[in-house]
């Protein structure tokens, strides 16, 4: 430094004990400097004063020597000492050198520069709250200072800021949330542990109300979650912990649709998640668990991202039980917010997604309900578009469905979702069906095929959770196509073919009209045909699912929809099935299940009296595919007491190819015999006069046996039958048959007789044609 320079008001004296290396020195300098300074201020004269700090600030602690600006530190120090409360007059002349100082490479002298800005925040108090944003900037850095002297003086520095903010009402919060915001984002450390200090600072004061700048600093607290310390982490839970008190304490206040997207992002974790990761997750959900109890509706735009993040949380193991519990409270009160009145409230959001205005479908009435609305996530977060509510009414947000949808229909495709993922799945589909059927309905055609092949999923309740939608689609009156348009998308009027056809065989159609529907199924809609066609046709197609889990799936179709709807349809493509050996194992099965199962109590007790046109009608339309397994034709005729055509049809057994399977059929036909089922049938035994078809077509299937078990069990039955020579009243022309059923004026025998020839022709034609294409297909004709 040029000592000759003119440095007045300051000494020579003065200007060399600045520049001197030892403190002591610079600290008698100082002194001198606080005096002449109180001489200034005792005298008013301003302009002396802002000469002397200037001098200081540019000729000493900007100076390119060290033991220069170490003086010009403790030279400021000493000029704020003495202006004492006018020192708010000059604080800028004041910090802004000093400030300069914290990026000293020097150790020593950021230490000095710190110590000389606390002297002068503890003069000026208050006064200092306007240039706040520059002190934070300034400790922020020294926070993470490599150098434990400067760390520890920066800490004396920063609770005496601490307290100055407490202790003030004049904190500018607006100005400096910018900058927190900023800093917030600081992988270091030690400055995430200043900020974390900072904001738990603020969110206690009464006066400051950090809550309403949550939005802006929300994500950042949660990637301080995640640090490695475990301080820092107690210490960002502690500080998120008051704020979700506060959210509960003033909801109305409180900016959820700013603060869901945040919180969605944050519900995710990979799967190479470190615990860290798992409780910012935990943190995540549980914060969402409370804004969507609190929010309501308001986070619905949210929706798709919320079950992005919720779904595949509740499959967690037990590992992550709490996360699990949560998640679920989430997704259950997410999907109450869901409302019937949803359905009738989407003019807006048909006419943005939506073909023309004309094309749109009709509203149905208020039994409709409303679909969820959501946020257009497919695939990650970045279109989730944020909600400003513009109201204070909740009510009126709308929502779209198809985000949700989207989300729903991957994780139903996605093959490593757990189990209780999909059945969440699967009951969000149920949910939105009877809620919002009008809007579900535009989505059937692409969930369809998905549901179907859930069908063949490895968990029982996943199944009967993708029977239940399966079955609302199939019978929801928003679901019926007609020629006026409806709820029910009009694009669904694709062709199906009967499965097992060939190319040249008949279609049958499901789209606007119902005229392929039995009439015996009207509750029905016209889903429910077309789910008929694509269920047999994935029994046909997957085999191993027929005869694992058919019974199973065919008995809860049964619970879930009429029986009677059920087995006429079946029934009815059946008819006209081209496959023949999928149709009689498929009619076996049917059989079985009609047999057997308490589901089908009614049913039975329909066709066994088939007192009514419409039972008559029943059981022709079921004879006529039950023609398809010989066996399984004589036991519905036994079932519905037709015992003259049981043994007209078993009379013609012996022109039918008697194989190994058909004997076991026969064989499992006198185990049923002997169940409760037929418990009517064996009582008719004793009165030998008026059955004596059935004790005919019971000896026809004992002749049928061979010396077996079932044979002994069935002869056995016989033997037990009262009175033998009453048997041959039917050639006695006094004693007239009166089997009740050649009477029955709906049904005409002759004609299912034929018919069951006709079946069992191509039957014997199909087998001789397999046989000569697989036996011997390279041997010679041998003379």
């Amino acid at each position: 430094m040029n000592t000759e320079k003119d440095f007045t008001p300051l000494t020579p004296n003065i200007v060399r004990a600045l520049n001197d290396k030892l403190y002591e020195k610079r600290k008698v300098a100082a002194l001198e400097i606080e005096k002449l300074v109180r001489e200034f201020v005792a005298q008013n004269n301003s302009a002396q004063i802002r000469h002397i700090i200037q001098i200081l600030a540019t000729e000493f602690a900007l100076s390119q020597h060290p033991h220069s600006r170490k003086g010009g530190l403790i030279g400021l120090a000493a000029c704020s000492i003495a202006l004492g409360k006018d020192s708010g007059l000059y604080l800028k002349e004041l910090i802004d050198p000093v400030l300069t100082c914290f990026n000293d490479s020097d150790s020593r002298l950021r230490y000095y520069a710190c110590e000389a800005l606390y002297n002068i925040v503890k003069v000026a108090r208050g006064a200092v709250l306007p240039h706040f944003n520059v002190l934070f900037d300034g400790l922020s850095k020294l926070a993470a200072d490599p150098d434990p002297n400067v760390k520890s003086g920066s800490e004396l520095l920063d609770r005496l800021l601490k307290d100055i903010v407490t202790e003030s009402n004049k904190f500018d919060l607006v100005a400096f949330v910018p900058l927190l915001r900023e800093r917030i984002y600081s992988n270091n450390q030690y400055a995430r542990q200043f900020i974390i200090s900072w904001i738990h600072v603020l969110e206690s004061v009464p006066d400051i109300n950090l809550l309403d700048y949550l939005p802006e600093i929300l994500d950042g607290l949660f990637q301080i979650l995640g640090d490695s310390s475990k301080e820092i982490r107690r210490m960002c839970e502690v500080v998120l912990g008051e704020f979700l008190k506060e959210i509960k304490k003033n909801p109305s206040s409180v900016k959820f649709a700013e603060m869901a997207n945040i919180l969605v992002i944050h519900c995710q974790v990979s799967d190479e998640s470190k615990s860290t990761n798992d409780l910012i997750q935990l943190t995540a959900m549980t914060w969402m668990r409370e804004f969507i109890q609190l929010a309501g509706r308001v986070v619905l735009p949210y929706s798709s991202g919320i079950l992005t993040a919720v779904l595949p949380c509740l499959s967690y193991d037990d590992r992550k039980k709490s996360t699990k519990e949560v998640a679920n409270a989430c997704n259950h009160s997410l999907m109450k917010l869901v409302t019937p009145e949803d359905d009738e409230d989407d003019e807006d959001t048909q006419t943005k997604s939506s073909p023309p205005s004309d094309e749109a479908p009709a509203k149905k009435e208020g039994d409709l309900n409303d679909s969820l609305n959501e946020s257009q996530e497919s695939v990650g977060f970045s279109n989730i578009s944020f909600f400003t509510p513009t109201t204070s009414d909740r009510s009126a947000v709308t929502l779209d469905l198809d985000g949700i949808v989207q989300v729903l229909d991957r994780h139903l495709h996605d093959s490593s979702t757990g189990m209780m993922t999909r059945i969440a799945v699967l009951k969000w589909l149920y949910h939105l069906y009877i809620k919002t059927p009008c809007k579900m309905f535009k989505h059937t055609d692409s969930l369809f095929p998905m549901l179907l092949k859930t069908l063949s999923d490895e968990s029982d309740e996943v199944i009967l959770k993708d029977l239940e939608v399966l079955a609302e689609i199939a019978s929801s009156p928003a679901g019926q196509t007609d020629t006026s348009g409806s709820c029910d998308n009009s694009d669904a009027k694709s062709e199906l073919h009967i499965p097992g056809g060939n190319r040249d065989g008949p279609q049958m159609a499901v789209g606007s009209k119902m005229a392929d529907l039995s009439p015996s199924t009207p509750s029905m809609n016209s889903y429910f045909y077309k789910f008929m066609i694509n269920l047999l046709k994935r029994f046909s197609i997957e085999r191993k699912l027929l005869e694992m889990r058919g019974v199973f799936i065919i008995r809860q179709l049964c619970l879930l929809l009429h029986a009677e709807n059920i087995f006429h349809s079946m029934a009815d493509i059946l008819l006209k099935e081209e496959d023949l050996k999928f149709a009689s194992t498929m009619v076996q099965t049917l059989n079985t299940i009609l047999l057997t199962s308490a589901e089908l109590f009614q049913l039975r007790n329909q066709l066994k009296d088939l007192r009514t046109q419409e039972s008559c009608a029943l059981f022709c339309c079921l004879y006529r595919s039950w023609c398809h397994n010989p066996v399984a034709t004589v036991s519905l005729c036994f079932l519905t007491q037709n015992y003259r055509h049981a043994y007209d049809l078993i009379q013609k057994f012996g022109n039918l190819e008697v194989t190994v399977d058909f004997l076991m059929e026969v064989d499992k036909l006198v185990q049923l015999i002997e169940s409760p089922i037929f418990t009517y049938l064996r009582l008719q035994l004793l009165d030998v006069e008026h059955n004596p078809y059935l004790i005919k077509a019971l000896y026809g299937l004992l002749m049928l046996l061979p010396q077996s078990q079932a044979f002994q069990l069935l002869s056995h039955r016989l033997s037990c039958v009262p009175n033998p020579e009453l048997m041959r009243t039917v050639e006695d022309p006094k004693a007239p048959v009166k089997d009740k059923r050649t009477a029955q004026p709906h049904i005409d025998y002759s004609d299912l007789l034929q018919h069951f020839d006709r079946v069992q022709s191509k039957h014997l034609e199909v087998r001789h044609q397999r046989a000569g294409r697989s036996e011997y297909p390279d041997r010679k004709l041998m003379v």
